[in-house]
């Protein structure tokens, strides 16, 4: 499976198995703030999810290394430079947000950077 694959499957997985044969569009919409934040709730660290694609990664027990996101940005198809990792973390933080939207997650307003 793919990083954002799983990224959106640990996320999103539960309310689209409930939906069997549907479209994306027709399955819940799942509550993206209450599903990390009990994820987060559960580790010893403090994680800053909202506002960073290495903590989002650790609240959902991922590999959230530098090689894990250059696989990630190539994946969201990244044309930056891969080496400015500050960046392209920002830069991925907001493609995920974005894809959970898509696929029917419920962010939080605070969390759709413009």
């Amino acid at each position: 499976m793919s990083v954002l694959g799983d990224i959106l499957g640990k996320i999103l997985g539960a309310a689209k198995a409930v939906v069997s044969g549907g479209s994306a569009s027709a399955a819940p919409s799942v509550d993206v703030d209450a599903v990390l934040t009990k994820a987060a709730a559960a580790k010893t660290e403090k994680l800053d999810w909202k506002n960073s694609i290495v903590d989002l990664m650790k609240v959902l027990d991922m590999d959230s290394s530098l090689n894990a996101r250059k696989q990630l940005a190539k994946e969201l198809k990244y044309t930056g430079d891969t080496n400015d990792s500050a960046t392209m973390n920002v830069w991925l933080h907001k493609q995920v947000v974005q894809k959970l939207v898509e696929n029917g997650g419920k962010v939080p307003a605070s969390m759709i950077k413009q």
